[in-house]
């Protein structure tokens, strides 16, 4: 009688795909395929074989990390071919900090292994992963799910996925701006969806019961910053110019829990700007992309690798900048490193440090340094520290990045030059000599006090992806801006004075123009006023009424766009 009430229970949930979580997965070791895919849940989650196979090996850390008991670290994979996103996503996407975007392009598997001795097993050990995969980049939140929901399946078994999967159902709708609370599994996660700031949000209006205090989850994305850099806390500003300009970078470490969280600190050193290039949290010699990695006979791409199998300090040396961690975080003071040069990245010792020939652009700031280490040698607590060092790179990206939003601002069209009946003007284009020349007045000299070849520091700036990434989102948000305008000056014109001695063909050209430009905004996400929707479709009515008989039946049963 239980089973049947439980499969009523799932039933209706068990094809309803989550917005927030695309599945549940559950990797064990087989003894004739190796590591193998043993549940994906819900059923219809859709993953191409290519996924499947680099998800299993992603699933268990490299033999020779020598994890036992639980270990907790996340991965990134590339969807081949690439996913659709929801319309929810899509929406969600223009409302928050592009940094923070679902991506269609990949997906983020948060990893939860048990490895335990088990003599009743042929090799002597139970080994098994669960992981939950998403489009969205939560880092610390989706570590938390999964380090409740894993030890749920090791508890009950799939009755444990399903009563997580059916709580994963209750959960809000994905909307920048508010504080969401998201049950799981007998508690209650709290979070709150950062809206970007440019952008107009919603406020909170997620409540929690008064019986149940929430589980709250300070950041979405944000780690434990200073733990990840403290052995080279001396060369993070160093690190922050090769994240920026997107160079290369190996992170070499000894565990996969700690290699993917340096990496995840490395791409967040840039915040609010988004890194473009790709980055592995986590990778393995197993990867179908590893031999283009390897190869010495093409650059090294702009992407950022962790690992941790000894194997990869002979065959990643080649690479321009390798990075050596170690966690301290039981030492007093930090690790006496310095940039390694020359020689040094032909004998990868196990001293951690930055293995690099690469100048900086920028004078190191020492004072910054001092403030960190003496917190080190006072114990102040890693909250502080991190909180002091996200402050510092916020602060320092921000002052390297306002001088290009003011003249992207810059490059925007006057309002007066939009008409209600021609396509609306495209942003002018990106003048990188202009922009230099902006510099003498409008440098980041005003905001940041730290000397050096900041042209230089632009000048790479601009062959990196991240320029690229950059523009592109800035050149579709004015893009959006400016067709936003232009439908408003059409909401407000006169449309029976224009209707005056126009021929059919152009009123029923009007007519599509309109209807095509609502659902462009209603595709893409536009936020457009529900005002302006209402005026177009009353002017929509007024032309079609304009018409004969034949050509306002036509039109009027395709008039079906959304108020």
């Amino acid at each position: 009688m239980a089973n049947s009430v439980d499969e009523n229970l799932f039933d209706d949930k068990i094809g309803v795909l989550s917005d927030w979580i695309k599945g549940i997965c559950v990797v064990t070791f087989d003894l004739e395929f190796g590591q193998a895919l043993e549940l994906v849940y819900p059923n219809n989650v859709v993953l191409s074989e290519d996924d499947k196979t680099n998800l299993c090996y992603l699933a268990f850390p490299d033999s020779n990390s020598g994890c036992m008991g639980d270990t907790q670290f996340h991965v990134k994979i590339k969807c081949t071919p690439p996913q659709t996103l929801s319309q929810r996503h899509i929406n969600y996407n223009t409302k928050c900090p592009v940094f923070l975007q679902a991506d269609h392009r990949c997906l983020y598997g948060f990893v939860f292994f048990r490895q335990i001795k088990d003599l009743t097993l042929p090799r002597g050990y139970f080994q098994k992963s669960v992981i939950i995969l998403s489009h969205l980049p939560f880092i610390s939140l989706f570590s938390e799910v999964c380090g409740t929901i894993a030890p749920e399946y090791f508890k009950h078994g799939i009755t444990g996925v399903e009563v997580a999967w059916h709580d994963i159902q209750q959960w809000p709708e994905l909307y920048a701006g508010e504080t969401v609370s998201l049950p799981l599994l007998g508690i209650v996660l709290q979070a709150q969806l950062i809206c970007d700031n440019n952008k107009m949000c919603s406020s909170s209006n997620s409540m929690v019961p008064d019986y149940q205090l929430p589980v709250v989850v300070s950041s979405l994305y944000e780690l434990n910053t200073f733990e990840c850099f403290s052995s080279i806390v001396t060369q993070v500003q160093l690190l922050w110019e090769l994240v920026l300009i997107s160079e290369p970078i190996v992170v070499m470490a000894s565990s996969p829990s700690y290699c993917s969280q340096v990496v995840q600190a490395l791409v967040s050193l840039i915040v609010p700007l988004a890194y473009h290039g790709d980055y592995r949290p986590y990778f393995t010699i197993h990867d179908n992309e590893f031999k283009e990695y390897m190869s010495k006979t093409l650059n090294p791409p702009p992407i950022i690798l962790g690992v941790t199998n000894p194997y990869f300090s002979k065959t990643l040396q080649h690479w321009p900048h390798i990075v050596r961690v170690m966690e301290t975080t039981k030492k007093d003071t930090p690790f006496k490193n310095k940039v390694r040069k020359g020689s040094s990245l032909k004998i990868l010792d196990a001293k951690p440090g930055v293995y690099t020939q690469y100048k900086p652009f920028l004078q190191k700031d020492k004072s910054f340094v001092k403030k960190l280490i003496r917190g080190m040698q006072n114990k102040r607590p890693e909250e502080v520290q991190s909180a002091l060092l996200r402050r510092h790179f916020l602060e320092l990206t921000q002052s390297f990045m306002i001088p290009l939003e003011r003249y992207m601002s810059s490059l925007m069209p006057l309002q007066r030059n939009i008409s209600p009946f021609k396509a609306a003007p495209k942003p002018w284009p990106f003048n990188p000599d202009n922009f230099m020349a902006s510099l003498e007045y409008a440098g980041p000299q005003l905001t940041c006090g730290l000397k050096g070849d900041w042209k230089g520091l632009y000048k790479q700036f601009f062959r990196s992806p991240n320029f690229n990434g950059w523009y592109n989102v800035r050149y579709n948000e004015m893009m959006m801006k400016l067709q936003i305008l232009q439908i408003e000056a059409l909401s407000s014109v006169d449309i029976n004075k224009w209707l005056e001695g126009k021929q059919e063909v152009e009123i029923v050209d009007m007519i599509l123009k309109i209807r095509e430009k609502l659902v462009e905004c209603e595709s893409k996400g536009y936020p457009l006023n529900k005002k302006i929707k209402d005026q177009l479709k009353i002017k929509m009515d007024d032309i079609i009424s304009s018409l004969p008989d034949d050509l306002k039946n036509v039109l009027s049963n395709k008039n079906s766009i959304s108020r």
